[in-house]
């Protein structure tokens, strides 16, 4: 199984990124996926799932609505669009896929991770 992060870069603040995660490996429509962040030191965070029925979670408080979950069970690509970011979003960025099938909230319920993608935002 193997999942690859890519779309983080250098943006200013109130800009957007759309980061990407191509899957391979796995019957990935049967997958629950999710976007988490992580400062260093930090504990990993969850930002946003999808299940493989299409439902979705969102962390609110850190996303503040600004973050949109999508997939493409043809392409085998889970996408996250953020918006109006902000210096706070700086952090490195997993994706995460779980074989429950649902968009779970905890990183210990997903057993495959992407390198992670580096977003940071300049003030």
């Amino acid at each position: 199984v193997q999942l690859q992060a890519s779309g983080g870069g250098l943006v200013q603040a109130g800009g957007s990124l759309t980061l990407s995660c191509a899957a391979s490996g796995l019957r990935f429509e049967f997958y629950g996926l999710g976007w988490f962040r992580q400062v260093a030191g930090k504990e990993r965070k969850f930002l946003a799932g999808i299940g493989r029925n299409g439902g979705k979670t969102y962390d609110e408080v850190a996303g503040k609505g600004r973050f949109t979950i999508s997939k493409d069970d043809v392409k085998k690509t889970v996408s996250l669009q953020m918006n109006s970011l902000e210096p706070d979003d700086t952090a490195r960025y997993y994706c995460a896929a779980s074989s429950s099938g649902l968009e779970r909230v905890v990183p210990e319920s997903y057993e495959h991770w992407g390198q992670g993608t580096q977003v940071t935002v300049s003030s």
